[in-house]
C-alpha cells in the first residue's frame, strides 16, 4: 500500500517498486547496498519507501542495464553532475536508435545466414569428405540456428535436407561444381554481368537454392548476393571458382531480379 506524504507525495514500498520495475526485491536491496538506489525515506519500522523520484532512476538504471551496461557504468552516468534529465533522454534515444539499427544489420543477417546453412547435412564424416572435400558444410550451423532457427526457411531446408541421401549431397554439389566452371568461364570471356548469359546463370543460382533448400525470391536473392560480397567466407569461396566472380556474380543477381520484376 503507498504511504501518503503530503497533498501530492505518495511513497512505496519495496514490493510495490519491485512489481512496478520487473525486479526482485532481491535486486532492489542490492542496489541500496551499492549506493546505486537508496530509497528516499525509510518508515518508522526501517521499512524502505521509495518516492516518485526514486522510480524516474529505477526506470533510468533499468534502461541502461536493458542496453548492456554494468552497474558502475549505470552509476557514473546517473550521478553525472553535469548531466540533466534531457541529456539522459538524449542519451536514451542515441542508444535506442543505434540499438534498432543493430537489430536491423541482424534482420538482414538471417538472410545471410539462411545461405549459409543450406548445406547443413546428415552425413559420417567419411561421407562429408568424399561429397565436399575439404569443406565443412556445417561450419556455420549453430549461427545460423541461433540467428533464424524458428523461421520457417530454415525448418524447410531442415526438413528437405533430412531426406537428402549421399547420392544426393554428390548430385547437388556436381551441379554446383559445375555450375561454377560455366560461370568462371563466362567471367574469364569478358561477359558483362548484365549481359543475357550472366543473368540467366544467376537465375540459374536461385533456382538451385529453390529447388534444393527453401524458397528464394529475388529480392532475398539480391540481400544473398550483397553478402557474397561482404561477408569475406563467402567472397572466398566464389572468388575461389574464379578471381572477381562474387562480384560479378553479385551484379549478375541484381540485374536478374531487376528484370524479372520491373
Amino acid at each position: 500500500m503507498r504511504t501518503e506524504k503530503g497533498a501530492d507525495e505518495v511513497s512505496y514500498s519495496v514490493g510495490q517498486v519491485a512489481g512496478f520495475g520487473g525486479v526482485t526485491v532481491r535486486t532492489l536491496h542490492h542496489y541500496d547496498a551499492i549506493g546505486l538506489l537508496a530509497p528516499s525515506e525509510r518508515s518508522h519500522a526501517g521499512h524502505r519507501r521509495y518516492s516518485d523520484a526514486d522510480l524516474d532512476r529505477l526506470q533510468r538504471i533499468l534502461f541502461y542495464r536493458e542496453l548492456g551496461f554494468p552497474l558502475d557504468e549505470v552509476a557514473a552516468l546517473l550521478d553525472d553532475p553535469d548531466a540533466d534529465p534531457r541529456a539522459h533522454l538524449r542519451r536514451q534515444h542515441e542508444l535506442l536508435t543505434a540499438r534498432i539499427e543493430k537489430l536491423q544489420k541482424m534482420a538482414e543477417a538471417v538472410e545471410h545466414a539462411m545461405e549459409a546453412r543450406r548445406m547443413g547435412i546428415n552425413l559420417t564424416p567419411e561421407e562429408r569428405f568424399e561429397v565436399f572435400g575439404d569443406k565443412d558444410p556445417d561450419q556455420y550451423a549453430e549461427e545460423a540456428e541461433a540467428r533464424w532457427g524458428g523461421t520457417e526457411a530454415y525448418a524447410e531446408s531442415q526438413r528437405r535436407a533430412a531426406r537428402y541421401t549421399k547420392d544426393d549431397w554428390k548430385r547437388m554439389q556436381a551441379e554446383v561444381d559445375a555450375w561454377g566452371e560455366r560461370y568462371a568461364a563466362l567471367v574469364t570471356a569478358g561477359e558483362p554481368a548484365t549481359g543475357e548469359a550472366a543473368m540467366d546463370l544467376a537465375e540459374e543460382h536461385r533456382r538451385h537454392i529453390t529447388t534444393w533448400f527453401y524458397d528464394c525470391p529475388y529480392e532475398m536473392h539480391v540481400s544473398l548476393a550483397g553478402m557474397y560480397v561482404s561477408d569475406e567466407r563467402f567472397k572466398a569461396f566464389y572468388d575461389s571458382m574464379g578471381p572477381g566472380l562474387a562480384e560479378h556474380l553479385r551484379d549478375a543477381i541484381t540485374a536478374n531480379a531487376a528484370r524479372h520484376t520491373s
